[in-house]
């Protein structure tokens, strides 16, 4: 499947969770990831960011069964470029 995670953590957790994230996604831009990643390490992934969290904290993830369901439209310029993105 294909994610897009953005996160809202305080501040004391940005470098833990921004760290984290890269193991499994790509990261994009400011709390903005992005990638493609199989079941397993999916539901891994949750399982560690629900460890670095805390009840204040906030993550949104957008899943798609495949890349070529959307469009990536990108203003201005370019943070991380990715080669397997549309």
């Amino acid at each position: 499947m294909y994610v897009i995670l953005v996160y809202d953590v305080d501040v004391a957790r940005v470098n833990k969770i921004n760290k984290y994230l890269k193991r499994y996604l790509i990261w994009i831009q400011n709390s903005v990831f992005e990638g493609e990643i199989n079941n397993t390490l999916y539901e891994r992934m949750l399982e560690g960011i629900k460890k670095i969290i805390s009840e204040n904290d906030s993550i949104v993830i957008y899943e798609f069964q495949g890349k070529t369901n959307f469009e990536r439209t990108i203003i201005g310029k370019e943070k991380s470029e990715i080669s397997n993105v549309i």
